[in-house]
C-alpha cells in the first residue's frame, strides 16, 4: 500500500514539473515573439524610408532618361549667322530696299549706320535678325541688290546638346524644389525651416540662370544673325559755275596790281639811290681814280717797251 502511494505522489511531482516547464517555455516564446516583432517594425520603418529615398531617385533617373533621349535631326536648334560684303551701285537706295526686306520677312534691324568717307567713297553696315525659316530667302534677295559680291561667309552652330541638358537639369531642380517646398510645409523647428529655406533659395536661383540661358538659345535659334557690310565708289564730275565771270572787275584788278608792283619798285629803287648817295659818290670817286691811274699806266707801258 506504502508502495503505491509514493508511486501516485512521485508521478504527481512530475506532473507539476512539467506543467511548470511548459508555462516557462510558452513564456520564452512569447517575450521571443514580441522582440520579433518591434524588429520587423523597425525594419519595416526602414524599409519604407529607403523606398521613398528610391522612389524619389528613381524619379529624377525616368525624367532625366526621358530629356536626354536623341533629338530628331529635324528638330535639332543650329544658331545661324552670316556676313556679307558687297559693292552697290546707290548706297542709299538699297540700304531703303534692305529694310524693306527684313520688314517683308518679318525680322528686325540691330544696327544700321551710313559712312561718308569723301565725295567719291560711301559705306554702310548693317545688323539684321531674320527668323530662321526665312534666313536663305533673305539672304539671296540681299546678294540681289549688289553690283558685286565681294565676300559671303556663313557659319552655324548645334546647341541641341547644350539645350536638352538644360531642360533636363531644370527638371530635376523642379523636382527638388517641390521636395523642398514639402518639406518646408512639414517642419516644425525654426532651425530646420531656416536651412530649407537657404537650400530652396539656392534651387531657386540655379533654376532661373538655367532658364535664362534657354531663353537665349531659343531666341538665338529661332531668329538668324546677319551682317552686311556695302560700299559705293562713284565718280564725282565738276559742275560748269553758272555765276558771271566778271572778267573786267578782274582785268582792272590785276592791272592795279601790276602798277602798284611797278611804282613799288620805283620807289624803292629811289629810297636806295638818294638814301644811299653819300656811299655812291665816295665809292664814285674812288672809282674814278682807279680807273684813271690803270688808264694812265696803259698809256706809258708802249713809251717803255
Amino acid at each position: 500500500m506504502r508502495k503505491a502511494i509514493y508511486i501516485f505522489l512521485f508521478t504527481g511531482f512530475l506532473l507539476v514539473l512539467a506543467a511548470c516547464s511548459s508555462d516557462e517555455a510558452s513564456y520564452e516564446s512569447k517575450s521571443d515573439d514580441s522582440s520579433s516583432d518591434k524588429e520587423m517594425s523597425n525594419v519595416v520603418t526602414s524599409d519604407a524610408d529607403g523606398e521613398a529615398e528610391n522612389e524619389a531617385a528613381t524619379e529624377e533617373e525616368s525624367s532625366e532618361s526621358k530629356t536626354e533621349s536623341p533629338v530628331d535631326a529635324t528638330a535639332r536648334m543650329i544658331i545661324h549667322q552670316a556676313s556679307l560684303s558687297v559693292n552697290v551701285k546707290e548706297l542709299d537706295k538699297a540700304q531703303s530696299n534692305i529694310e524693306k526686306k527684313v520688314e517683308k520677312y518679318g525680322g528686325y534691324i540691330v544696327e544700321s549706320n551710313i559712312y561718308q568717307e569723301d565725295e567719291q567713297t560711301s559705306s554702310g553696315r548693317m545688323i539684321v535678325r531674320i527668323p530662321e525659316k526665312n534666313f536663305e530667302k533673305f539672304l539671296l534677295e540681299a546678294e540681289g541688290e549688289a553690283a558685286e559680291v565681294l565676300e559671303r561667309n556663313i557659319t552655324g552652330q548645334d546647341v541641341t546638346e547644350q539645350y536638352v541638358d538644360l531642360q533636363s537639369r531644370v527638371k530635376s531642380k523642379r523636382a527638388v524644389e517641390e521636395r523642398l517646398l514639402d518639406f518646408m510645409s512639414k517642419a516644425q523647428k525654426t532651425e530646420d525651416l531656416l536651412e530649407i529655406s537657404v537650400d530652396l533659395a539656392e534651387v531657386q536661383e540655379e533654376i532661373e540662370v538655367m532658364v535664362g540661358k534657354m531663353k537665349y538659345l531659343e531666341n538665338q535659334t529661332s531668329f538668324s544673325t546677319i551682317e552686311l557690310s556695302m560700299y559705293e565708289n562713284r565718280v564725282v564730275v565738276p559742275e560748269i559755275e553758272s555765276k558771271e565771270l566778271n572778267t573786267w572787275e578782274k582785268t582792272k584788278k590785276q592791272l592795279a596790281t601790276s602798277t602798284n608792283s611797278l611804282l613799288a619798285a620805283g620807289s624803292a629803287l629811289i629810297v636806295f639811290f638818294v638814301g644811299n648817295l653819300p656811299v655812291l659818290l665816295i665809292l664814285g670817286v674812288i672809282g674814278y681814280i682807279v680807273y684813271w691811274i690803270i688808264k694812265r699806266r696803259l698809256r706809258h707801258e708802249p713809251k717803255n717797251k
